[in-house]
């Protein structure tokens, strides 16, 4: 097949568009992007990064903020009060306070197993017990996992739903005994 005239020709400059005009248009245009909520809703528009954050008690450069080197920790209380640091004011502080305290909140714990693999776990367990090779040759076995790695479902299943692993090996000896 023939090749699509033009695709390989090198590109011609154009000197009649002016670059420089398109750049500063982008770069005036461009605005940060924020993700948290309680930042983007205290921030003022008509005010640069920097002076945003300072409001809010934010650092623009944690580097600044908080400098590691050697004269730093030399440095005592007594010569640190006398160089006459002027303290930024906080105007925002309630900014601050309420991403401490979002930050204090415990994690949720979001990972679970899916519903197929508890049915799995739970089926080989009521049927086999702890017989991880008869497991790996039951026909319910679709994956044709080996034994070991049946051990190891069936140990993240009970890292999982300890109390429900506890309950469900409680309830299949009440069944043995009733059976007996």
């Amino acid at each position: 097949m023939p090749k699509a005239k033009g695709k390989n020709r090198r590109q011609k400059y154009s000197y009649k568009l002016n670059r420089k005009r398109l750049y500063r248009s982008a770069r005036r245009r461009a605005r940060p992007r924020i993700e948290c909520a309680h930042v983007r809703h205290a921030w003022d528009p008509t005010k640069s990064v920097a002076q945003n954050l300072a409001d809010m008690g934010l650092a623009e450069d944690p580097n600044k903020a908080v400098p590691i080197s050697r004269k730093a920790l030399l440095v005592t209380d007594a010569e640190s009060d006398g160089q006459g640091k002027r303290k930024k004011t906080v105007i925002k502080p309630y900014v601050l306070n309420e991403m401490e305290y979002e930050a204090s909140l415990p994690e949720k714990k979001s990972n679970t197993l899916s519903r197929d693999l508890i049915d799995y776990v739970r089926y080989m367990i009521q049927n086999h017990g702890e017989n991880y090779k008869e497991m790996a040759r039951d026909e319910k076995n679709y994956y044709q996992d080996t034994p070991k790695q049946i051990k190891r479902k069936i140990n993240v299943y009970k890292n999982f739903y300890p109390e429900e692993y506890k309950a469900f090996v409680a309830s299949l000896k009440q069944e043995k005994m009733d059976v007996q």
